[in-house]
């Protein structure tokens, strides 16, 4: 292939963020013109997006750097439906007022990435219920329906691997990929959006879009996909054992963020700096070079500059003093992650388990795994292994005014009385 005139396939491309391309070519020089107009949809099926959100929202920022206009959609109208992409099941179907309470929760995320406004290459935020919610059925199905075959749709992987496994696959469900695909059909007529990205699990539903353009008569129209990441030991990236790794500080802490990145695999750090962090290619080289000891060093620089992207460069700095004095002097640092107990709580006695579960502390997602965790001697309270799983907290087990809940070395959470 020939070098890349655009800069913005020859970032995406030296970062490590392009899986499979229509027509990188084309693309190329569309983006050399600065016609490069794209965007990624988002379902709205949670308060927050989760940091597997990120690559994608990564590449908008990079597109807008490099002159392009980034379109955030919101899947107002697609929530409704559920996207089967990767699901052994049917998502739980949200009602109208959750899902725009999940939608407004969501958009803040984006403000930290791409800039919005109204010049050329200002980001815009657009939500498919906007024509999706005003579709009369029978003209949809005659304009667009006609063009879909059935025989294609159940070759998609989206589909064939859940029929494969003998799981249902609702009408509802079938029918996402015909309502994404229109919805880059219509951003291409309404905002001139030649490009839809996303994970390499949408290839099929992007493509599809691509060939309904086509036949609605849209300009030529492309399709980028970045790889589904896993972390070096195999591990689907994004899961730790207390949850998903939200990206909105009320669901995840900026500190519990910062020790997510902190705790990176040695054989990742080089990919993730390249990939979620905005540093120039030569200091990642030297980062990645480091050996031995002198790469948890790399690892600060992932932690503090991933999270000053996502928090803001004070609470990244805030998490890192916190780290430093907590595990390099031993100090019970006042600004670990604290939850509040009522008084009256504590009076009673919290079972252990408890106060390390979704409850309270969030360490863990469950009783069961709290449980475990406390037979594998994972768990300490004032850094003390907690051997008995029916232990109770009380008052009496306050130290400088907190309970300290610490699962493994790095993370803990501070027990207080609420005032």
């Amino acid at each position: 292939m020939t070098a890349l005139r655009s800069d913005f396939l020859r970032i995406l491309t030296e970062r490590g963020f392009i899986h499979q391309c229509s027509d990188l070519e084309g693309l190329d020089a569309k983006a050399a013109a600065g016609e490069h107009v794209a965007y990624v949809g988002y379902d709205c099926t949670a308060p927050s997006l989760h940091v597997g959100h990120l690559l994608s929202i990564m590449m908008l920022h990079w597109l807008q750097q490099t002159g392009g206009k980034p379109i955030a959609l919101m899947g107002g109208g697609t929530t409704r439906v559920g996207d089967p992409s990767g699901k052994d099941e049917a998502r739980k179907l949200l009602t109208v007022e959750q899902i725009d309470a999940n939608k407004e929760s969501i958009k803040g995320t984006f403000s930290r990435f791409i800039a919005f406004g109204e010049g050329a290459t200002d980001a815009m935020m657009v939500d498919n219920a906007e024509w999706l919610t005003k579709l009369n059925y029978i003209d949809f199905l005659r304009d667009v329906g006609r063009h879909f075959s059935v025989n294609r749709m159940l070759s998609f992987d989206s589909v064939k691997l859940r029929l494969d496994r003998e799981h249902e696959l609702s009408f509802l469900e079938f029918n996402y990929m015909i309502l994404q695909a229109y919805d880059f059909a219509e951003l291409a007529k309404r905002h001139g959006c030649i490009l839809q990205m996303g994970g390499s699990d949408q290839w099929g539903n992007i493509v599809n879009g691509i060939d309904l353009g086509r036949r609605l008569g849209t300009q030529q129209l492309y399709a980028l996909t970045c790889p589904l990441l896993t972390t070096s030991s195999g591990a689907k990236m994004g899961k730790t054992a207390a949850g998903a790794v939200w990206l909105n500080a009320d669901m995840l802490s900026p500190w519990d963020y910062w020790q997510f990145w902190r705790n990176t695999e040695d054989g990742d750090v080089g990919r993730f700096l390249r990939l979620f962090t905005l540093l120039p290619m030569d200091e990642i080289a030297r980062l990645e070079a480091l050996q031995g000891a002198e790469i948890n060093e790399a690892k600060k620089v992932l932690a503090n500059e991933a999270t000053a992207l996502m928090h803001g460069r004070e609470a990244a700095d805030e998490a890192a003093e916190t780290a430093r004095k907590t595990f390099e002097q031993g100090a019970l640092a006042e600004t670990l992650p604290t939850v509040e107990v009522p008084p009256s709580v504590l009076d009673a006695g919290i079972g252990v388990l408890t106060a390390f579960g979704p409850e309270y502390a969030k360490l863990l997602p469950s009783m069961s795994e709290a449980r475990r965790q406390v037979k594998a001697g994972g768990l300490r309270v004032n850094d003390v292994v907690v051997k008995d799983e029916r232990a109770v907290l009380r008052e009496g087990d306050m130290r400088e005014g907190v309970i300290k809940l610490s699962f493994g070395k790095k993370r803990h959470v501070l027990l207080r009385p609420a005032r």
